[in-house]
C-alpha cells in the first residue's frame, strides 16, 4: 500500500536546502504569487511553524531561492577567453531565467549574497584579462545584464511558447487586419515570422553577437 506523499515527505528530516528546492519547484509550477509559508509547509508535509526552525521568514525563503538561480549561471574560467566567458555566461543564464519565469522579480529585489557577489567578480575578472580597463568592464557588465534580463523578462510574458504557437498566432492577428493598414508587420509576417526554419529563441543569440562585437576593446 503506498504511503501519501506528505507522509513519505515528513520521514525525510526538514533542512533550509529541502526548503529552498521546495520553493523553486512551487514557484516554478505556479508562480510566485502562490508562494506562501502555509503553501510551502503543505507542499513539504509540515506545518509552517515548522519551517521557521530552518528559514526566519518569507523574505528570507526568497533570499535563498534568489541565490539558487545565480548558481546555475555558468561563470567565465580563469582559462576562458573574455568572448568565451561572457557567452557562456550570458546563455546560461538566459536559460536559467527561462526554467525560473519568476526569477527576475526576486533577483532585483534581492540585496548581495556569496553568489551574487561571485559572479560579479568573476564576470569583472575575465572581462580584465581580456584587456577591459576598469571603467570598461563595468559597461560591458552592465550592457550584457541589461539585455540578459530585459531579454528574460520579455520572453516570460511572450503569449507563445514555441515556433508553432507564434506562427499560429501572427496568423490569426494578421487574419484581423488588412496589409495596407500595417505593411512593415505584415511583411515581418509573411516573409519572417511565418516562413519555415524561423527559430525565434535564435534572437538571444543574434543580439549577443552584436553586443559583444560592440564591446570588443580592440576595435
Amino acid at each position: 500500500m503506498t504511503r501519501p506523499a506528505a507522509a513519505v515527505q515528513r520521514r525525510t528530516p526538514l533542512t533550509r536546502s529541502r526548503v529552498l528546492r521546495a520553493a523553486i519547484a512551487l514557484a516554478d509550477e505556479t508562480g510566485l504569487e502562490a508562494l506562501t509559508m502555509r503553501r510551502l509547509g503543505q507542499e513539504l508535509g509540515v506545518e509552517a511553524m515548522s519551517l521557521y526552525k530552518h528559514v526566519a521568514n518569507k523574505d528570507e525563503v526568497l533570499a535563498g531561492i534568489a541565490e539558487a538561480v545565480l548558481a546555475e549561471f555558468e561563470l567565465p574560467t580563469p582559462d576562458d577567453g573574455w568572448r568565451e566567458g561572457m557567452r557562456r555566461r550570458a546563455v546560461s543564464a538566459r536559460a536559467a531565467l527561462a526554467r525560473h519565469p519568476w526569477a527576475t522579480v526576486v533577483l532585483s529585489g534581492s540585496g548581495p549574497n556569496p553568489a551574487m557577489l561571485r559572479n560579479l567578480d568573476s564576470v569583472i575578472g575575465c572581462l580584465r584579462r581580456g584587456g577591459f580597463s576598469v571603467a570598461q568592464a563595468a559597461r560591458a557588465f552592465s550592457l550584457l545584464d541589461s539585455y540578459i534580463y530585459g531579454y528574460a523578462v520579455q520572453e516570460a510574458s511572450l503569449p507563445f511558447t514555441g515556433q508553432a504557437e507564434l506562427a499560429e498566432l501572427t496568423g490569426s492577428i494578421m487574419e484581423r487586419f488588412r496589409a495596407g493598414d500595417y505593411p512593415h508587420l505584415a511583411e515581418m509576417g509573411a516573409e519572417l515570422i511565418m516562413a519555415p526554419g524561423y527559430d525565434h529563441a535564435t534572437q538571444f543569440d543574434a543580439g549577443l553577437d552584436l553586443i559583444l562585437d560592440a564591446l570588443d576593446p580592440a576595435h
